[in-house]
């Protein structure tokens, strides 16, 4: 049975300098050419999947959960604390100079293409946790932190995800008109077009819409996606002039790798749920049942506390130290690092998860949020978790649900 950590600590925050540890994401991409000249393996050109694939959900097993929350007397000084913005601000240039690092890498002619390609999967998967930087940088209100959110979002190219998730995804979370909200019954592989192509056409609709209110032109400087990537473009082009057109395969795997990893991640943290109708038809507001969370200590410390998903969508503007997990929201078998390597097998991620979204909603898949069309395997789930369609009853929100 996992340990749980911090359980009983009095410590305003008992987790303060493990915040650090979030920057061993991007120093990811300085570890491949360290490692490999001081042991000669080549294997170490893989470090980024390795940790984050294999080390992570290993210390997630052996180290446990963390369930301390914040106090609320001590909230506003740990949210005015500038050494947790410090935490985030070191990724970019951590996350630039690797990338650096790698261009001239790939333009090594001494370096074989299988090498190569592990360099891209490492800045790949330092992409992919960029873009959660960027995520908890674009919440604040901050000026500088929003900048800093579109510029680490430039090495992955999708800078409409500073739009579409802040704008879209936290408005429409858990209803099927979120494409990054994973539907039951619907496989990792079915998921990531759709809310990779979905994610930009409700992106741009929602920016020509904002613009279109201030009598802009959708082609103006003003335009938040037109500015993220007009950032990465700058970026590409600065490096293919510098290590030339030989690195571009591997940038542009690198991006693919970064998108892929992220919305993996959106695919597990909603997966099935659905928020309930109001009786005027609208949705409920967020609730802590609308995010599958984990307290597994490591990957929280390594993705600043994303794991403590409801809670950022019940309140979009606490930083990621303030977070605090709650009772009535449901909770994975694992961190969401380990959860990826089950989506990437649907019928494991299957076996796994869709008796614990019909156990949720007491077994009525009516409650569910599902494909469109009727899945063939339903019945045999409804019978795993010992009731049949329509034999539960409507998720009831709970004061401290519907806040």
């Amino acid at each position: 049975m996992a340990v749980m950590v911090f359980e009983d600590s009095e410590s305003r925050d008992p987790k303060r300098y493990l915040w650090i540890m979030g920057t061993i994401a991007p120093g990811c991409a300085l570890l491949p050419v360290i490692l490999v000249t001081v042991t000669g393996l080549q294997l170490f050109w893989w470090i980024g999947p390795i940790i984050v694939f294999l080390l992570v959900p290993l210390l997630d097993l052996a180290i446990g959960d963390d369930h301390s929350n914040v106090r609320d007397e001590d909230y506003e000084s740990l949210s005015e604390d500038r050494y947790y913005r410090w935490c985030t601000y070191l990724f970019l240039p951590l996350q630039l100079t690797g990338l650096i690092v790698a261009g001239y890498l790939w333009s090594d002619i001494g370096l074989n293409l299988l090498d190569k390609i592990g360099l891209a999967a490492t800045l790949g998967v330092v992409s992919g946790i960029g873009i959660n930087a960027a995520h908890e940088l674009g919440h604040r209100s901050e000026h500088l932190e929003r900048r800093m959110a579109k510029l680490a979002l430039a090495q992955s190219g999708y800078g409409h995800f500073y739009v579409e998730h802040n704008r879209g995804h936290h408005v429409r979370v858990a209803t099927p008109a979120d494409p990054a909200s994973g539907r039951f019954g619907e496989s990792l592989w079915e998921f990531l077009p759709r809310t990779i192509f979905g994610g930009l056409r409700s992106a741009w609709t929602l920016e020509r819409e904002r613009l279109s209110r201030k009598d802009k032109p959708w082609f103006s400087p003003g335009n938040h996606i037109l500015q993220a990537w007009s950032l990465t473009s700058a970026l590409f082009a600065t490096m293919i002039l510098a290590f030339g057109h030989v690195i571009i395969p591997f940038l542009l795997l690198q991006a693919l790798i970064g998108i892929v990893l992220v919305e993996a991640v959106n695919y597990i943290e909603h997966y099935g749920l659905l928020r309930p109708r109001r009786p005027d038809g609208r949705f409920a507001r967020c609730s802590p049942r609308d995010s599958w969370n984990s307290d597994r200590l490591v990957t929280n410390v390594f993705l600043f506390h994303l794991q403590r998903h409801s809670d950022h969508h019940i309140n979009p503007g606490r930083r990621y130290h303030t977070l605090r997990g709650y009772e009535q929201a449901p909770q994975l078998p694992g961190g969401y690092a380990s959860m990826i390597l089950l989506a990437a097998v649907p019928p494991l991620w299957r076996a796994v998860m869709d008796h614990r979204v019909l156990a949720l909603y007491g077994g009525d898949i009516a409650l569910v949020n599902t494909k469109p069309a009727p899945h063939r395997r339903l019945p045999r789930l409804r019978r795993r978790t010992g009731r049949r369609r329509g034999g539960g009853s409507p998720p009831v929100l709970s004061p401290a649900d519907s806040r």
